[in-house]
């Protein structure tokens, strides 16, 4: 699967990732529709490795096209394997290449990936260590896809297309397909939210850092919003919208996660609309120029390329238009995650509420400010907010801590015309 994490691979990245030469295509992609016996090939390799490695081999899962019932696909049978630690290769190289299993791909410096071909059967054995960050991508994106037709034919249509292309190494072809997938994993991550919308409304209700830090500062930046269209991407729960509405706003809010979008219906249906939407594609019930003020609260650092998104406000948005939105501070991101490239975009994962996993972006600020103006934007204000007083007493620890570092960045920018 191609990286979410990093630019296309370049020939040189290419040649370094294989242990021989790399294959030169110089050719376009094959592709053949479904073949059942697809599984029972899968079946049967994993019995072989289980075999060879026993309790070595944690993980052993059918992953990619061919794992994906209709779809067609290259006829090679893509398989994860998760050891305890894939850079320890004495561990189960050895073993596999006993057996006939190649070693092809080594990666030690992205999620230590390992890949092997096999004896004699045309595989993609894909090695992994444990919390790996392609595990739950290679999963997203299958079970996805099984579960929605219209993704699978969305993906297939890509494929087909890019596979008539003449590449000179299958890599790049690969890479071609990240922007649909990236769409498609999106998707599935906003749907996931649906089974735990009611557990995140309770505790964005109550929680100091929303509802004494992060509402306060959108709304204050947002200004005087009386009688104005406002469209609120990433409502969530509502909670947000409710407060613009209160400010006699008329605010339609818009998220990706149909669970939300139904807490919030139930919640605040009565002062502000709520509808499904996927900020990265057009929003066609909008029309242009339609909208005064569009804000996000902490929603952007979800996405891994904020152009469409930006692209969209700005085509919504009336010229003089606001755009207000919050991420993730990136030096907070930074340093809480202990990462040692401030200036990466890199792909992280954390827990709110606690308990649920999330995953966002991180990435340094001069890549917000190069996306927003890029987007045809200019930044009026940026603002490191402190917490309402109220904080102090409601939860005293959050309150030391949002006073002393930072945790959201808030920008105010407005659509240049």
């Amino acid at each position: 699967m191609p990286k979410p994490d990093r630019d296309d691979y370049t020939e040189e990245d290419i040649n370094d990732s294989w242990v021989d030469q790399a294959p030169v295509l110089n050719s376009t992609v094959t592709l053949v529709e479904y073949d059942p016996a697809w599984p029972e090939l899968f079946d049967r390799e994993a019995k072989r490795i289980r075999g060879i490695l026993g309790e070595r081999a944690l993980v052993l899962e059918h992953v990619g096209s061919t794992s994906v019932p209709g779809l067609c696909a290259k006829p090679i049978i893509d398989i994860m394997l998760i050891v305890a630690d894939s850079d320890d290769e004495d561990a189960y190289v050895p073993q596999l290449e006993a057996e006939g299993y190649k070693l092809v791909i080594r990666e030690p410096e992205w999620e230590k990936h390992r890949c092997f071909k096999g004896p004699d059967t045309n595989i993609n054995l894909h090695v992994y260590s444990p919390d790996n960050g392609q595990a739950e991508r290679y999963r997203l994106f299958r079970d996805r896809l099984i579960a929605h037709e219209d993704e699978l034919k969305l993906y297939e249509a890509r494929k087909r297309e890019l596979a008539s292309r003449t590449w000179k190494y299958i890599q790049q072809y690969a890479d071609a397909k990240t922007e649909v997938i990236d769409e498609i994993i999106e998707r599935a991550r906003a749907a996931q939210y649906d089974g735990f919308a009611r557990l995140y409304a309770a505790h964005a209700e109550s929680s100091s850092t929303n509802a004494l830090y992060d509402r306060p500062a959108i709304v204050e930046l947002a200004g005087d919003v009386a009688g104005k269209r406002v469209l609120d991407v990433g409502s969530a729960a509502g909670h947000l919208s409710a407060l613009l509405a209160a400010k006699g706003a008329d605010v339609l809010g818009v998220d990706a996660s149909e669970g939300m979008v139904a807490v919030a219906r139930e919640k605040f249906g009565s002062v502000a609309r709520f509808e499904t939407a996927d900020v990265s594609r057009p929003m066609s019930f909008l029309e242009d120029a339609s909208i005064d003020v569009v804000t996000a609260s902490l929603v952007l650092h979800y996405l891994k390329d904020w152009a469409p998104a930006l692209a969209e406000f700005r085509r919504v948005l009336k010229p003089g238009g606001l755009l207000v939105f919050s991420v993730h501070h990136p030096a907070e991101d930074w340093r809480w995650f202990d990462k040692r490239n401030y200036f990466q975009l890199e792909l992280l994962e954390d827990e709110f509420p606690p308990g649920q996993k999330v995953r966002f972006y991180r990435r340094p600020l001069s890549w917000t400010f190069d996306a927003v103006r890029d987007a045809g934007f200019a930044v009026d204000r940026l603002v490191e907010p402190m917490p309402q007083e109220a904080a102090a007493e409601a939860d005293p620890r959050w309150y030391a801590k949002l006073r002393t570092e930072p945790r959201f960045l808030y920008f105010r920018t407005v659509r240049e015309s």
